[in-house]
C-alpha cells in the first residue's frame, strides 16, 4: 500500500496534475494506493505523522518544502518514504538522483529499492537537503514577496536584490570546545548538493557518506560578493580562499541576536543553529 501526500498548490497546480497521471500508472499496474491531500505546512507535516501510524510507505508530490514538511512528521524507523518531484526547485533529488519525470520516479518507487539515507536535525528540525542562514535566508524572505514569478526567475531577481542590499553575519563557530569568530555572507551544513534551483552550494556531500559538510562563505569585502555568488552557481565556491569547509558529525553556531534558519528553503524562527547527522536514519526510495 502506497499512501502520496500531495500538496495541490505546489507549482501552482502541478502536483495535482502529476498526481492524475500516476493514478493511471498505479491503476493500470493493480498497485493499492491512497491519496491524501494537504495544502498547509501545518497540517502536511500532522498528516504524515498519522499515516505512519499504520503506512509501510509514504510518497510526497510537491516541492522541497512539502518534502520537508512531511518528513518533519514521518516515523522514520519504520516507514519507508518516496519523493515525485513537482515543485519549482527540488533540490533534494538531484543529491539522491531521483528521476524529475514523475512516472520514472514511480519506477523507482515501485522497484522496491528503498536504501538508508542520512538525515540532518537542526534543534529537533529535520532536514534532508541543507540547513543555513545568511544571504539564502535574505532570498527566500524575497522570493515569498515575488509570487507573481514563478521559478528560476523568482529565485534570480530575489537573488540580485539580496546582492545589492545584503549585510554581513557576525556569529561564532563552536568547535571542539573553542570559539571562533566569522564574519560571513553564508554558513550552511550540507547533506545534498544544491539549493536554489541549482546552485551547488557543495558538490561534494554525499546523502550517504554519514558526515555534513559544513561550508562557510566569509573573509571577503562587500564588492566581491557578486563575484563569489558566480562562483557558487557554477559549483566552485569549495576552490575559493573565501570559503572554508570541513566534514563533521556535528555543527553549531552561535548569533549574538537571534536569526531565522532555512531547512531545505523553509524558514524557521527562534531555532539554535544546532546541527547533528543521522546516518541511514530514513529508507528513502532512490536509484
Amino acid at each position: 500500500m502506497l499512501d502520496f501526500i500531495i500538496n495541490p498548490k505546489a507549482s501552482r497546480g502541478k502536483a495535482k496534475k502529476i498526481a492524475k497521471k500516476l493514478e493511471k500508472i498505479l491503476v493500470s499496474k493493480g498497485v493499492e494506493y491512497a491519496f491524501h491531500y494537504s495544502d498547509s505546512a501545518e497540517n502536511t507535516t500532522e498528516l504524515a505523522r498519522k499515516l505512519s501510524e499504520t503506512a509501510t510507505d509514504i510518497i510526497v508530490v510537491g516541492g522541497d518544502g512539502t518534502v520537508n514538511r512531511a518528513f518533519n512528521g514521518l516515523n522514520a524507523e519504520k516507514v519507508n518514504f518516496g519523493i515525485i518531484a513537482a515543485g519549482s526547485g527540488n533540490d533534494f533529488i538531484e543529491s539522491a538522483k531521483i528521476p524529475r519525470n514523475p512516472a520514472k520516479a514511480l519506477d523507482v518507487i515501485l522497484s522496491g529499492n528503498a536504501k538508508p539515507t542520512d538525515y540532518m536535525v537542526c534543534d529537533g528540525v529535520r532536514g534532508l537537503n541543507i540547513i543555513g542562514t545568511g544571504i539564502d535566508v535574505e532570498i527566500l524572505k524575497r522570493c515569498a514577496k515575488f509570487r507573481i514569478l514563478r521559478g528560476k526567475l523568482q529565485y534570480l531577481v530575489s537573488l540580485i536584490i539580496s546582492l545589492i542590499k545584503f549585510r554581513f553575519y557576525d556569529f561564532t563557530v563552536v568547535e571542539d570546545g573553542k570559539e571562533i569568530p566569522k564574519n560571513a555572507l553564508i554558513a550552511c551544513v550540507c547533506n545534498g548538493k544544491q539549493f536554489g534551483g541549482s546552485i551547488k552550494m557543495c558538490p561534494v556531500a554525499d546523502i550517504s557518506d554519514g558526515a555534513l559538510d559544513f561550508v562557510v562563505c566569509g573573509n571577503l569585502k562587500k564588492r566581491s560578493v557578486p563575484r563569489a555568488f558566480i562562483k557558487l552557481m557554477r559549483g566552485k565556491v569549495l576552490e575559493q580562499k573565501f570559503t572554508e569547509a570541513v566534514k563533521t558529525e556535528r555543527a553549531r553556531v552561535e548569533f549574538k541576536n537571534p536569526v531565522t534558519i532555512q531547512i531545505d528553503g523553509e524558514l524557521y524562527d527562534g531555532l539554535s543553529f544546532d546541527v547533528s547527522i543521522v546516518k541511514g536514519g530514513v529508507k528513502l526510495y532512490r536509484p
